[in-house]
């Protein structure tokens, strides 16, 4: 489950580029707030504290703007496609209580049959949840299906009080026998067929 976490963050004052490489400098993550109906605030985020959140999906933050307590969700996570720093952080506000829409990831445990692997379709599911009671991964059990099996959206044991949101039925996960697999055992059929053969001509020709 996502755990409310606190930060105290600051009122940005000053914008533009120039302002989010100082803010950054000073190992801080600029970021705006919106939702609700409320006018977008735009925020400083303490940087270590923020990147631990941002691990997990859909992750819930409570935040103290400057004494003002509000709770958001963190939608939107940009980074640096180089180095992979956090330049800018997308967050909504939610209220206790309501439900929302998020992208949940799927986590495949078990084996499947012996000779056989499991195919990942989807890699999330967007279920309708609390704000405050986000699953941090839907967890599917291919241990022991067989080649052919298919599990689909629907077939899923979803969190308590969670509900499907992802449109039409997907299949997420399927059972399949490689391809490599399927073809060295029937080339070691012919072969043994071959040598069945071989060994009954001989005996008929003595």
């Amino acid at each position: 489950m996502a755990d409310n976490t606190k930060l105290a963050v600051q009122i940005r004052t000053k914008f533009g580029k120039g302002a989010a490489r100082k803010i950054r400098a000073n190992n801080q993550i600029p970021a705006v707030v919106y939702g609700h109906g409320t006018e977008p605030q735009h925020i400083t985020l303490p940087g270590h504290e923020t990147m631990l959140i941002v691990r997990q999906a859909n992750a819930i933050i409570d935040l103290d703007i400057e004494g003002t307590a509000q709770l958001a969700l963190v939608k939107d996570v940009q980074r640096d496609p180089v180095r992979q720093i956090i330049e800018h952080i997308d967050l909504v506000v939610v209220r206790r209580g309501e439900k929302v829409t998020v992208s949940v990831p799927v986590v495949v445990h078990g084996e499947s049959f012996s000779g056989t692997i499991h195919v990942q379709e989807e890699s999330t599911l967007s279920l309708l949840v609390l704000a405050t009671d986000i699953p941090e991964h839907i967890v599917v059990d291919v241990e022991g299906l067989e080649d052919g099996a298919q599990i689909r959206a629907t077939d899923i044991t979803l969190p308590e009080g969670a509900e499907l949101e992802t449109e039409g039925d997907p299949i997420v996960v399927s059972i399949v026998t490689p391809r490599g697999t399927a073809d060295d055992d029937a080339a070691d059929e012919a072969s043994a067929e071959a040598g069945a053969e071989a060994g009954a001509d001989s005996s008929d020709s003595e």
